[in-house]
């Protein structure tokens, strides 16, 4: 008991740090199998980090909005323990694709580094909103931030027949094809989604981590249909992220003038 609430202690401390980091790090859901037998376990980190290296935090229900298992027209809540880590440890409810959902609480940073601010816009490709700041006349240091996380992980149960779907996420990353059991020749496409609609001419940035290890990182963009077609070799594991930036209306001084959503899709394509 003394060992799980120092863990849970661990999760919320580190947490509170990540704000200072959020401008350059990912949130992902990585699975220490991507390919799992029937009738065994779904097991995966929840990481925050670049270039596949990040630490692994634990469940930690404050944090979480949702944690869920999707499986052809079936949701499976993941129910854990505070400091469980990994956070996804649960038994495959069924044969097939499962795809992982993680939704996170919001949290919210404080700017003190006018250029952290521009650093962060300009290289998820919302540079844009750097005049839009000084047009509001809002100020270079003090400002805050609200962001939340949509992670999504794809991981095949047994045959691992089965296909990703919309979760009903603010912003979400949908994949179009199976990289388990389609053919993936000219590449995986997927949808990017923001309140449900598509998110034509935006940004995908794409981690490639090959069997080696080596971690490449290649910018996307979709087309008008929200779509983007990720170049994938066997053996690889991927990472799909895209950010939508949006300004806030404060009520106080001390409220938050932005809000930023992460979506986020892992997954492995076999060898």
């Amino acid at each position: 008991m003394i060992r799980r609430f120092a863990a849970s202690l661990s999760l919320a401390l580190g947490l509170s740090t990540l704000p200072l980091l959020a401008a350059a790090h990912e949130f992902y859901i990585d699975a220490l199998a991507w390919e799992v037998p029937s009738n065994s376990q779904l097991i995966a980190n929840l990481r925050v980090g670049e270039d596949f290296e990040g630490p692994a935090y634990s469940y930690f229900p404050p944090r979480i909005q949702r944690f869920d298992i999707l499986m052809g027209d079936n949701t499976y809540p993941v129910e854990g323990r505070a400091g469980d880590r990994p956070a996804l440890r649960m038994a495959t409810p069924e044969n097939g694709l499962a795809v992982v959902v993680h939704v996170t609480n919001d949290t919210t940073l404080t700017y003190s580094d006018w250029e952290l601010f521009q650093r962060f816009v300009t290289h998820k490709d919302w540079a844009g909103l750097i005049a839009d700041h000084q047009a509001r006349g809002l100020p270079e240091t003090g400002f805050r931030e609200n962001y939340s996380r949509y992670g999504k992980a794809l991981i095949a149960v047994g045959d691992g027949a089965g296909a990703d779907r919309e979760a009903g996420l603010q912003t979400e990353i949908v994949a179009l094809a199976n990289p388990y059991t389609d053919d993936l020749s000219d590449g995986l496409p997927v949808r990017v989604l923001y309140q449900g609609a598509p998110r034509g001419d935006a940004q995908v940035e794409l981690f490639a981590k090959s069997p080696e290890g080596e971690v490449t990182v290649s910018l996307l963009r979709t087309d008008a249909e929200g779509v983007a077609v990720l170049p994938v070799s066997p053996g690889h594991v991927y990472l799909a992220d895209a950010v939508v930036v949006r300004p806030l209306e404060p009520a106080t001084a001390e409220d938050p003038v932005w809000e930023s959503l992460w979506a986020s899709l892992t997954f492995k394509v076999p060898e």
